[in-house]
């Protein structure tokens, strides 16, 4: 399938430059997850995993997650690249929040690095912030990608993107 990518900016990445089969690396940008005023998660030591037509996901380091609001979920998923999903509910204020983080507790070995590293859905939180600005959740509600205004789409997610 050809899809016409959108043109860069400045700064910005192209999601459609991104590699296939999917990738983990080192991120050193400011991470945060804020829900009713109460810091869940900050980081400058997380990784980003980039796959083509996808914008980033962020994955947290778990010393840098406040682990009193998270507890476990019985959902499980299976990725092709990172191995199996074990999902967690956010707790804050009485706030209950299912299944809007996950992680990966014995990934594949391409993975290794984000072993129990904590990613968040942005749709379900106030605030998820990259080095300040608010992202916008990866559209189609299973895809759990931060979109700032360093990544062009389109972004799979949108309708019509299933087979892409």
């Amino acid at each position: 399938m050809n899809i016409p990518p959108e043109p860069t900016k400045p700064g910005q990445e192209s999601v459609w430059d991104y590699p296939r089969p999917a990738i983990a690396e080192p991120n050193t940008r400011h991470l945060q997850i804020i829900h009713k005023g109460v810091e869940i998660a900050s980081t400058r030591a997380g990784f980003r995993t980039l796959e083509t037509s996808h914008p980033p996901t962020y994955y947290f380091p778990p010393e840098d997650v406040t682990w009193t609001h998270l507890s476990a979920n019985p959902k499980r998923s299976l990725c092709e690249w990172k191995g199996q999903a074990r999902y967690l509910d956010a707790t804050i204020d009485g706030d209950s929040l299912e299944a809007s983080a996950w992680t990966y507790p014995v990934p594949t070995a391409s993975f290794a690095m984000i072993r129990n590293h904590v990613a968040f859905y942005p749709e379900p939180f106030d605030q998820c912030l990259v080095d300040g600005e608010t992202v916008t959740p990866q559209p189609g509600g299973f895809y759990g990608g931060w979109i700032t205004s360093h990544v062009a789409g389109p972004f799979k997610g949108i309708p019509g993107s299933r087979f892409w």
